[in-house]
């Protein structure tokens, strides 16, 4: 199995902590890099020499928003195929309609537990 590389852009510091230590729990070969800026991240995903498996994005930042972001992303040719999974407190329906532009978007509802959050990182990376 090669090493899988994901990023997670959220402005939020312990937010972010938790999710790197999620992915830790799974004991997967996966390298986990994280930007708190949108817009930074994108700027530097479109002149990175090797680009991520997954990207993992919040969707309330200021600056950018996710949904802005996968806007961004799509209308790249060359960061197009990049699987972006798009991350809010909101509920399932709420996020249902705030992407229903993006057709092939995933997203999924932070969880209120690790535990919880583990599990949804396994079903989605399923590596």
């Amino acid at each position: 199995m090669s090493c899988k590389n994901i990023l997670l852009i959220d402005d939020d510091s312990d937010d972010a902590e938790i999710f790197i230590e999620a992915v830790n729990a799974l004991e997967k070969e996966i390298i986990c890099h994280t930007s708190s800026n949108a817009l930074t991240a994108f700027e530097g995903l479109k002149t990175a020499e090797k680009l991520p498996d997954y990207i993992f994005v919040d969707f309330n930042m200021p600056a950018l928003n996710g949904a802005e972001f996968i806007q961004k992303m799509k209308d790249e040719t060359r960061l197009q195929h990049i699987p972006i999974i798009l991350m809010s407190t909101h509920s399932v329906e709420v996020m249902c309609q705030l992407t229903k532009q993006f057709d092939a978007l995933k997203y999924m509802t932070k969880p209120s537990s690790f535990q919880e959050l583990v599990a949804l990182l396994d079903g989605v990376l399923n590596i």
